[in-house]
């Protein structure tokens, strides 16, 4: 398998806005470059595996896969809020 560097730079940017959204949704704060587009990618697996198991079809292009990550992103942190407040929000 081969990733050009246009496919990289598109993966980490989509990462990173969807990781700052998120932060900015779920904290009020980003929570740093490197953070924002780790969050955003794991968010753009959790978004693009939930949705349509949800029946919800967003479309393809660049917004959508932003707004698919930050959903996902998004259901990331406030996991990762409850887990780490052990339940409480």
């Amino acid at each position: 398998m081969h990733m050009s560097a246009e496919s990289l730079i598109v993966i980490l940017v989509i990462g990173l806005i969807a990781g700052w959204l998120a932060g900015q949704i779920v904290q009020g704060t980003g929570f740093g470059i490197i953070a924002d587009i780790v969050i955003g990618i794991i968010g753009a697996f959790i978004g693009s595996w939930l949705l349509p198991q949800l029946g919800i079809h967003l479309g393809a292009g660049i917004v959508a896969a932003i707004i698919n990550a930050t959903i996902g992103a998004v259901l990331l942190l406030i996991i990762l809020r409850l887990v780490n407040r052990r339940g409480r929000w």
